[in-house]
């Protein structure tokens, strides 16, 4: 059991702590909202990282040749929402830079985002599979699955706190629309990045 604890552990701060273009959004949504919102948004990439855990716990190594001919056009969808959320919050951000997203203020709606969002990303199920296909066999995969979500919650949640924390220190409309922009401009610049490297 410890050794599927540490596997789960290690899994989850593995695909959590690369910051990419959720990690960025994740931020940058906390800073224009509340703490509140983004905790919740935080559970929901954790909760697909989870449930990517699960999936290549339970039949990973069936699924991976699966995905494997999809996988280039689940880069451009992911991709391509990345993309909209960076050009809409950069576009509301200009017309209204004191404004919050006022569709993402609601945290169910934050989680569900976010949890779409990152299950979007098939790297994140190849990347458990592997996992699973290279450790050891266990029959702890419970264990294993459920470090790897409080893994990367930990994570998410101190994201979260960064974001709550820029929000404070850039509460005022300059400081919002910079920070939208410039979130909108490195979501941008990682979606680029999620294409070229598909």
């Amino acid at each position: 059991m410890s050794a599927a604890l540490v596997a789960g552990l290690v899994a989850g701060y593995g695909i959590a702590m690369p910051v990419g273009a959720v990690a960025t959004y994740l931020v940058a949504l906390t800073a224009r909202t509340s703490l509140r919102v983004g905790l919740t948004a935080a559970l929901g990439v954790a909760t697909a990282d989870g449930l990517y855990a699960l999936i290549s716990t339970l039949g990973g190594s069936a699924l991976a040749p699966l995905i494997a001919p999809i996988t280039v056009p689940l880069h451009w969808i992911s991709a391509g929402a990345l993309v909209v959320l960076a050009v809409r919050g950069a576009i509301r951000a200009w017309r209204r830079p004191d404004a919050v997203d006022r569709d993402l203020t609601n945290p169910a709606r934050a989680y569900l985002v976010l949890l779409g969002v990152t299950m979007l990303n098939p790297i994140t199920l190849i990347y458990f599979t592997a996992l699973v296909l290279a450790g050891p066999s266990s029959d702890d995969g419970v264990v294993f699955v459920l470090a790897a979500f409080a893994a990367s919650a930990s994570w998410q949640a101190l994201l979260a706190g960064g974001g709550a924390l820029l929000g404070r220190v850039l509460t005022g409309p300059r400081g919002r629309l910079a920070t939208s922009l410039a979130s909108s401009g490195v979501i941008t610049a990682l979606a680029v990045t999620l294409l070229l490297r598909g």
